[in-house]
């Protein structure tokens, strides 16, 4: 009987390790028990940690079960589950086992343990979205015998080191980004004052990447606040300008720092910058050593600041041999800084220039265009030798300052000159003898007459295509007009007559003759007026005058397409006046206005407009004494 029951008994002390027999047989085990060769229940040696895990700790549940083969004999793994204190709803109800610290399976949550401050990683914690802080002791225990996973091995390391885990026990795939080295042999630069670095953080770290990114997850170039230029990528160093007012714009190769209210330049380093813009701001003040970490400058925009000879140093802008455009506008400088010979466009409009000294431009032979529009120049002040050194500029503004007349000594390269706003009374013979490249030429808002025109002032401009003449007190067309002008601007003069034969010489011819608000009256225009233009002239403005008439001359502009004579005195659309009915050809006219007139439109003939082509080209009304419609 005994031989029976002893088995059975065995047998039944292995398989129900929970029970109370199982107790007293196998009795409490200690650290440090050897696993058995049958099934019975292997444990593992205890963490050195005297207060064990904390609550919600996931333990491990063991079988009985062969770590080779299951009850029918098919291979298997040891099934290592994992249970809460609590146990999981709806689960069987688990012995109570030692709190031991294992990896959850894949699914199952795990809570955050609480770090230790002196298990804290030496170069920050990683606070990446959906990552778990992991004691440094929660290793990762199997049973003998069974080889770890990839997975369990690459965190059990992980573990050690002190790096995050993602939730669920997957795998780390995103790492926090680490500081790029600069490779062997590449200068170290040393590091501002007052600077800081910024780890980028686009990748696994929850910060927000502000550059914008292409499909193929490249960076693409565009315009940040509040950051450095250059390209920014994955585990880069960022260098922070404190110095920069928060509303600046920086870009690849540029900064802005627009009325933000600066008061000094800041020092910047940058071998890159190619563009900074400070204008509106209360900079007063730019010593010579300003610029020196920026020699790859082209583009510098300094107007309206307070800007004085005494707060600009002279050598300031000595290093930026690179310069291309500088803009001084709006500021208080009363004479010409020192400039790099690299310069190609200068702008110094609104100052308080006392004068153009024969040295003010030296060295400058590449520059193309000056404007020193809205200063204090006169004739008494201008040296004869100042635009000597220009050997290549192609446009010249000298408009609002107190010019009597032309200075001399314009550079032969000039393509545009403007004079506008002066009170110059005469051009003298010869002045632009020496501009023979000129295209351009404004004199409006001056004090010019026809008489103080000398006869070839300009005749001999070859090159002069555009002439303006506005805002003057011209009494009648100027004669002696260079034979190739295609524009001449006449408005708002006190011309009264169009002599005849006066554009008989041009060749071409104008194109666009303005000669709006003056006083031509039906006598002063003739009928050979426009001889010379039959073939050319495509705009002509007659507006605001005192016609009482339809212009004669009119039928031989074939080339005419804008007519405009409202704002006059006309009463009658005569037959053949605008349209030649004799011939059976369409104008070209698109644009006829004859509103604000005196016209009575039921007097106007049936065929007046028969040669143009859309009816609503013609503009009738409304006219004088009359409502919006007829």
């Amino acid at each position: 009987m005994k031989r029976v029951l002893l088995p059975i008994l065995a047998l039944w002390v292995g398989c129900c390790p929970g029970g109370a027999l199982a107790k007293q047989v196998l009795g409490p085990r200690g650290p440090g028990v050897q696993p058995t060769p049958t099934g019975l229940p292997t444990l593992q040696p205890p963490l050195p940690s005297a207060s064990g895990p904390p609550d919600g700790q996931v333990r491990p549940m063991l079988t009985n079960r062969s770590p080779d083969r299951t009850d029918n004999g098919q291979l298997d793994r040891p099934l290592l589950r994992a249970t809460s204190k609590e146990g999981a709803p709806g689960a069987p109800t688990q012995p109570t086992a030692p709190r031991w610290k294992l990896l959850a399976r894949p699914g199952l949550t795990q809570r955050k343990s609480t770090q230790p401050a002196a298990w804290e990683h030496k170069q920050g914690r990683n606070h990446g979205a959906g990552t778990v802080q992991v004691h440094p002791h929660a290793t990762d225990t199997a049973r003998p015998g069974v080889a770890r996973t990839p997975q369990a091995q690459e965190g059990a390391m992980a573990a050690k080191k002190g790096q995050g885990r993602q939730v669920g026990g997957q795998e780390a795939k995103k790492r926090g980004p680490k500081t790029q080295r600069s490779p062997k042999g590449a200068p170290q630069q040393p590091r501002p004052a007052g600077w800081c670095e910024k780890k980028d953080h686009s990748r696994g770290e929850g910060g927000r990447n502000t550059s914008k990114t292409t499909g193929h997850g490249q960076k693409r170039a565009g315009s940040r606040r509040g950051q450095s230029p250059g390209p920014i990528g994955p585990g880069t160093v960022q260098w922070i300008m404190p110095s920069l007012p928060a509303s600046c714009l920086l870009a690849q190769a540029a900064i802005a720092c627009g009325n933000v209210k600066m008061k000094h330049v800041p020092a910047l380093s940058d071998p890159g910058l190619t563009t900074l813009y400070l204008a509106e701001n209360e900079i007063a003040k730019i010593p010579a050593h300003t610029f020196l970490g920026l020699p790859n400058l082209e583009w510098l925009d300094l107007s309206k600041n307070k800007l004085d000879v005494f707060g600009l140093h002279p050598h300031a802008f000595k290093n930026l041999t690179r310069l291309k455009r500088l803009n001084l506008d709006g500021n208080l400088l009363s004479t010409v800084p020192a400039l790099p010979a690299s310069l190609q466009e200068l702008k110094l409009n609104d100052n308080l220039l006392q004068g153009l000294e024969h040295s003010s431009f030296q060295g400058l032979s590449q520059l193309l265009t000056l404007e020193v529009e809205g200063n204090r120049l006169h004739d008494g002040n201008i040296s004869p030798l100042a635009f000597q050194p220009l050997r290549s500029l192609l446009y010249l503004r000298l408009d609002r300052n107190q010019l009597r007349t032309i200075p001399p000594g314009l550079p032969a390269s000039l393509q545009e000159l403007h004079l506008g706003t002066n009170i110059i009374e005469e051009v003298r013979e010869g002045t632009l003898n020496h501009s023979r490249s000129l295209s351009v030429l404004v004199l409006s808002n001056n004090r010019l007459q026809e008489d103080r025109l000398a006869p070839r002032a300009w005749i001999d401009l070859p090159k002069l295509e555009a002439l303006d003449l506005s805002y003057n007190q011209l009494v009648h067309v100027p004669s002696f007009l260079p034979r190739g002008l295609r524009h001449l601007t006449l408005h708002h003069n006190r011309i009264e007559r169009i002599p005849g034969y006066v554009f008989a010489h041009m060749k071409p011819g104008l194109e666009t003759l303005h000669l709006a608000h003056n006083s031509l009256r039906e006598d002063g225009i003739h009928g050979v007026s426009f001889l010379g233009l039959q073939a050319s002239l495509a705009e002509l403005l007659l507006d605001h005058n005192q016609l009482q008439a339809v212009p004669r001359g009119l039928l031989g502009l074939r080339a005419l397409q804008v007519l405009r004579l409202s704002h006059n005195k006309i009463r009658h659309v005569p037959l053949n006046s605008i349209c030649d009915t004799r011939v059976a050809q369409d104008s070209n006219l698109i644009s006829t206005h004859l509103e604000n007139n005196l016209i009575d439109r039921r007097r106007i003939p049936p065929t007046a407009f028969s040669c143009i082509r859309a009816y609503h080209s013609v503009v009738l009304e409304p006219q004088q004494g009359e409502g919006e419609s007829a």
